[in-house]
C-alpha cells in the first residue's frame, strides 16, 4: 500500500498543506498536486464528482505522489467503504457532533481489530495481486488518515471528547459552517468566531491530536499554525477566483 506521507509528517510534528478540489476533473487534481500541495481533498460533499470520477482523481494525485483524501457527505459505512476501496488514503467527515459519531467514522475506515471495514481484493489492495490481504489490512490501518470536522456549537462543546476517540487523527475546523452556526455567516475572521476556533484548538491539543483548519491566505495559515494547527487546507476556488478577477480587471479596469 502507498505510504501516507501526510500522516507521517503529522506524527513528526510537521505542518502540512492541502487543497480542496471541487472541480470534478483529474486535471484539476494534477495541477494542484504539481503545484506542491502535500495532499488533495477531493470534495464529494460540495463537489459534483461521481465515484468513477473520484477514482480517477485519486489516480491523478498518485501520479504526483500527492496524498488523496476524500471529503464525504454522509457518515455511512457503505459510502465510506467505496471511496477507500477506490484508493483514498484518508477521509474527511463533516458535521461530526460527538464522540459517538466520530467513532462511527473510525469503525468504517479501519479494519478489525480497530474497526469494522469490509475486506475485498479491491484497487486499494492492488486487487489482491502481490500483497497478501493480511499485510494489506495491517498497512491500511496504519496509513489511512481519519479527519473529522467540528462545525457547530454542539460539536465545539464535545471537541476534546471527539479528539480522544482512538483512530481520529485530525479534528478539522470548518470556519464557514462554524461561523454560520454561530450566527455570523460569511464572517469567519470575526473575533467571536476566532475565539471559538481557539477553544477547539486548545481542546484538540489537550487530547494529543492534530488541529486542522481551512485558511484563505498564507498569512491566515501562518497564524493558525502559530496557534497549534498543523493540517491546513485551502479551496481551489479561493485561489482561482481572485486570480481570474485580477487578470480581467488588469485588462478591462474596474
Amino acid at each position: 500500500m502507498r505510504k501516507n506521507t501526510v500522516k507521517a509528517s503529522l506524527v513528526a510534528g510537521e505542518p502540512v498543506v492541502g487543497c480542496f478540489v471541487t472541480i470534478p476533473a483529474p486535471t484539476a487534481v494534477e495541477v494542484a498536486a504539481a503545484a506542491g500541495f502535500d495532499f488533495i481533498i477531493i470534495d464529494a460533499e460540495h463537489g459534483s464528482a461521481d465515484l468513477e470520477t473520484v477514482e480517477n482523481m485519486i489516480r491523478a494525485a498518485e501520479t504526483f505522489d500527492c496524498v488523496p483524501i476524500v471529503r464525504i457527505a454522509v457518515n455511512q459505512p457503505q459510502v465510506i467503504l467505496r471511496y477507500l476501496d477506490a484508493g483514498a488514503l484518508g477521509v474527511q467527515m463533516p458535521q461530526i457532533q460527538n464522540a459517538t459519531e466520530a467513532k462511527r467514522v473510525v469503525d468504517a475506515v479501519k479494519y478489525r481489530p480497530f474497526g469494522r471495514r469490509g475486506l475485498a481484493s479491491i484497487r486499494a489492495a492492488r486487487y489482491g495481486i502481490g500483497v497478501p490481504l493480511g499485510r494489506y489490512v495491517q498497512e491500511a490501518n496504519e496509513e489511512t488518515l481519519v479527519v473529522v470536522h467540528v462545525e457547530t456549537p454542539e460539536a465545539v462543546a464535545e471537541a476534546e471528547a471527539i479528539a480522544r476517540v482512538p483512530g481520529v487523527d485530525v479534528v478539522f475546523v470548518g470556519p464557514t459552517d462554524l461561523s454560520y452556526s454561530l450566527g455570523y455567516p460569511g464572517e469567519p475572521m470575526r473575533s467571536e468566531v476566532q475565539s471559538v476556533i481557539h477553544k477547539v484548538f486548545t481542546a484538540v491539543l489537550a487530547a494529543g491530536k492534530v488541529p486542522g483548519i481551512w485558511a484563505g491566505s498564507p498569512e491566515s495559515a501562518r497564524n493558525y499554525v502559530a496557534r497549534g494547527a498543523r493540517y491546513i487546507a485551502v479551496t481551489e476556488r479561493s485561489l482561482i477566483v481572485p486570480a481570474f478577477q485580477a487578470f480581467v480587471k488588469g485588462i478591462k479596469g474596474a
